[in-house]
């Protein structure tokens, strides 16, 4: 990835020039963004915006950190609560640093909370192809390369997505495995072959200490309609049952079905954020 730290008075940040691309334009992203104020910020994003324009670049979007498997997105609206595991956060000055220097909320996204005795709802029909089971705990890097097969392939209509190796991906899930909890880590297959349909990935938020009672619904994906809501509501079960209390929503795009989903989980946004973008050109 080539990357270029670049600093002012008073902010900071990283261009990346090999970014996902935005609607078929040349794409950089500017990412790792650090100010003291917003006018700081905004002339360092100018300065930015100067220089890829000069080179020949079409747009820039940020604040992202090469490309969406790594941190991105500011937060647009909060209420001020604290953040949780893995999520991203922002300085207080970088979304007016942003709309400042010329840039517009391009998507959206949302989290959201819920108590996990209501949450719960009704289950999904059954369906007697589908077995969802957790995690059994065993060999950790052939667990997640298997997610890895599923996830390129269930996100790669996702907006901005880009491919990512095996082996980077394997890195970014790796150091949290002494944090799972297996529960919370399920996976959907069919009954006859044993074929992986989905997977959930759910994680404990140690943001709040060694002994949270809220859990993070962190990512889930499927290769067949209905599994997700299958897994979603597994998870949600093993949860309460595990005696947490809260369960977030994390990270939600606002125009995916997840959205849908957490709502009829009666889930209450608590937290909104922008991927922003500037067109340099015609």
């Amino acid at each position: 990835m080539t990357d270029e730290t670049v600093q002012g008075a008073g902010a900071k940040a990283v261009i990346y020039r090999d970014a996902p691309g935005w609607d078929g334009r040349r794409t950089a992203a500017v990412g790792k963004f650090r100010c003291d104020d917003a006018a700081a910020g905004a002339d360092l994003l100018m300065g930015v915006v100067e220089t890829l324009r000069r080179e020949g670049f079409d747009a820039v979007i940020g604040p992202m950190d090469g490309d969406t498997w790594h941190s991105y997105r500011l937060v647009t609206e909060t209420d001020g609560s604290a953040p949780f595991l893995m999520e991203p956060t922002s300085g207080k000055a970088d979304l007016a640093a942003f709309q400042a220097a010329g840039f517009e909320v391009i998507e959206h996204y949302f989290s959201a909370h819920a108590p996990l005795k209501t949450a719960l709802g009704h289950p999904p029909d059954p369906d007697p192809a589908i077995e969802i089971v957790p995690w059994d705990g065993n060999d950790p890097e052939a667990h997640f390369s298997a997610v890895y097969d599923l996830s390129v392939e269930a996100f790669a209509g996702n907006a901005f997505y880009t491919p990512i190796s095996r082996e980077a991906f394997l890195a970014m899930y790796m150091p949290f495995v002494p944090l799972l909890k297996r529960e919370l880590i399920l996976l959907a297959r069919g009954r006859e072959n044993g074929a992986l349909l989905g997977f959930l990935f759910g994680i404990s938020n140690y943001a709040q200490g060694g002994a949270p009672d809220t859990v993070i619904l962190k990512t889930y994906a499927s290769r067949r309609a209905g599994v997700g809501h299958r897994l979603a509501h597994a998870f949600h079960a093993a949860a309460l049952d595990m005696g947490f209390e809260t369960v977030i929503h994390a990270l939600i795009h606002d125009a995916n079905l997840s959205a849908e989903r957490s709502a009829q989980h009666g889930a209450t946004v608590f937290r909104r954020y922008g991927l922003m973008g500037r067109v340099l050109s015609g």
